[in-house]
C-alpha cells in the first residue's frame, strides 16, 4: 500500500471518528434507567428557575453572578438544573416573577430569548444540562391563569389575594378552555422549534437540554370527568407537538405525582402512559402537604420522613411497570423555626435532604432536584421586589424560607451524596 493511500485512509478514519465523537449524546431511557454517554446515569441536581434571566443583558441580567453560580453548582456536582423557560403576561402583577418572557400572546421579550440561548451555551461549556419547563399551574409565572385571561378576558386570580379555593376552581377551567390551550401550543412551537441565536444550533440538537417539560406541577384541579379528559388531552397534544419538533430529547410532565392527579392512582397512570412521556416525576413538600407544622418542624420530622418514604413507594411500582425512571425533581423544607434569614440554621431540612438523596444512592429513584438554589443571593426584602436578587424562592414565596444558600450546612449534605455518585 502506498504511503499516500495510507495517509489518506488514516485521515478519513480520523474525520469519521471526529464526526462520531462530536455527535450529541442525548440522555435517553433504556430498561427503566437513564443512559448518558453510554452509561447508566443517576444524579442530584437543583431547581434554578431564574437562570435565563441572569443570562440576559436586560433588566435582571447579571452574567457575573450567573458565572459564579454555575461554577459553584458544577463544583458541587449539581449538573442537572430544572429551569423555567420564562414567565407569561405583563410585568407588575403581584407575586409574579419578572421580567416575563411572553408579555402578550406570541409577543416575546427578545432580550430574554437571547438570555435563554446564552444560558444553554454556558451550561454546554460546563457539561451541565437543563430540564426546561414551559407552563405552570400556579400563578407565579403566569401559566394557566394568564393563558385563560388572554383567551377569555377573565382576570386571572391570585391565591394569596383572592383565596386558594377560588383560585383552584378557576384553574380547573383551563382543562376545557381550548383557546387558552391553543395559545400554549403556539408557545411550545416557538420555544422547542427555536434555533440558538449565539451558536446557530437548533435547540433540538443541543445536548445541554436534558429534557423538555410540559409544565410546573400541571394539575387537573377537578374531579369532573370532562375536566379530566381535557387535562389528559392537552398534556397528550403538548407531548405530541414537542416530540414532533424534537425527537432527540426526552419529555416529562413536571407532575407532582399523586398530589398532581387529585390523589387518584388511575389518573396518575393515565397521564404517565401518554405517548412520548419518557420518565416519571414526583414532587414532595412535607410542610405544604401538612406533614409538618410551621411551629413544630423538629417534632414533626419523624412523621414527615415516614410520609416521604410512603409517597415514593406509591410511585415505584407504576414506574417499573411502565419502564420509566423516577425523578424527585422538586422537594423542599423550611429553615429551622420557619425562619427566612440567611443566618438561620437548617438542621431539620438537612435531615430531609439526607433522606431524599439516599433514595438516589440506593437506586430507588434516578434523580433528585431540590428546591431551590439561592446560592450567593442576598434578598433585600421578605417578599421579592423589583431590583432584589433572585433566589430559589420565587416572588410569591418568603425569600430565604426554602432556598439553599452557598453558606448553608445543607451544602455538606449535597457534597456527601454527590461524591457517592461520582
Amino acid at each position: 500500500m502506498s504511503r499516500y493511500f495510507l495517509n489518506t485512509a488514516v485521515t478519513v478514519m480520523i474525520i469519521l471518528a471526529a464526526g462520531c465523537s462530536s455527535k450529541p449524546d442525548f440522555v435517553r431511557v433504556e430498561d427503566g434507567q437513564f443512559i448518558r454517554h453510554g452509561e447508566p446515569y443517576t444524579y442530584i441536581g437543583t431547581n434554578f428557575w431564574y437562570g435565563p434571566i441572569l443570562a440576559s443583558e436586560g433588566r435582571g441580567g447579571d452574567m457575573e453572578r450567573l458565572t459564579r453560580e454555575l461554577d459553584a453548582l458544577k463544583e458541587l456536582g449539581l449538573e442537572n438544573l430544572r429551569v423555567l423557560v420564562g414567565g407569561d403576561g405583563p410585568d407588575g402583577v403581584y407575586s409574579r416573577i419578572e421580567p416575563t418572557l411572553q408579555p402578550a400572546p406570541g409577543v416575546y421579550n427578545d432580550t430574554l430569548l437571547v438570555g435563554l440561548d446564552r444560558f444553554l451555551v454556558e451550561l454546554g461549556k460546563r457539561d451541565m444540562q437543563a430540564v426546561l419547563y414551559m407552563n405552570n399551574s400556579w400563578e407565579w409565572s403566569g401559566g394557566y391563569g394568564q393563558y385563560m385571561e388572554w383567551a377569555t378576558g377573565e382576570r386571572a386570580l391570585i391565591p394569596v389575594l383572592d383565596g386558594y379555593v377560588e383560585f383552584m376552581q378557576q384553574m380547573a377551567k383551563y382543562q376545557t378552555c381550548y383557546p387558552a390551550q391553543e395559545l400554549f401550543y403556539d408557545h411550545v412551537r416557538k420555544i422547542v422549534g427555536r434555533t440558538n441565536s449565539i451558536t446557530g444550533k437548533p435547540y433540538s440538537e443541543d445536548p445541554a437540554i436534558f429534557s423538555w417539560q410540559i409544565g410546573n406541577e400541571p394539575r387537573c384541579f377537578s374531579a369532573d370527568p370532562e375536566a379530566r379528559a381535557g387535562f389528559v388531552g392537552w398534556l397528550t397534544k403538548s407531548a405530541e407537538i414537542i416530540k414532533g419538533l424534537d425527537p432527540n430529547h426526552m419529555v416529562s410532565l413536571g407532575s407532582e405525582g399523586l398530589f398532581g392527579c387529585e390523589q387518584d392512582p388511575k389518573l396518575l397512570e393515565q397521564v404517565s402512559m401518554i405517548p412520548g412521556i419518557d420518565y416519571m416525576t414526583i414532587h414532595i413538600w412535607p410542610y405544604n402537604w401538612q406533614w409538618a407544622g410551621a411551629e413544630s418542624l423538629e417534632a414533626d420530622l419523624p412523621f414527615a420522613m415516614d410520609r416521604i418514604g410512603w409517597y415514593i413507594d406509591q410511585h415505584t411500582g407504576l414506574a417499573a411497570r411502565l419502564g420509566q425512571p423516577i425523578v424527585i425533581e422538586e422537594f423542599g423544607f423550611p429553615r429551622d423555626g420557619f425562619a427566612e434569614s440567611r443566618e438561620s440554621t437548617t438542621v431539620c431540612r438537612d435531615a430531609i435532604y439526607d433522606y431524599v438523596f439516599s433514595q438516589v444512592d440506593e437506586g430507588k429513584v434516578a434523580g433528585a432536584n431540590f428546591w431551590g438554589w439561592s446560592g450567593f443571593a442576598e434578598p433585600a426584602h421578605s417578599r421579592w421586589e423589583r431590583g432584589d436578587d433572585y433566589s430559589g424562592d420565587p416572588a410569591q414565596e418568603a425569600q430565604g424560607l426554602n432556598g439553599v444558600y452557598i453558606t448553608d450546612s445543607t451544602i455538606d449534605i449535597i457534597k456527601k451524596h454527590n461524591e457517592k455518585l461520582r
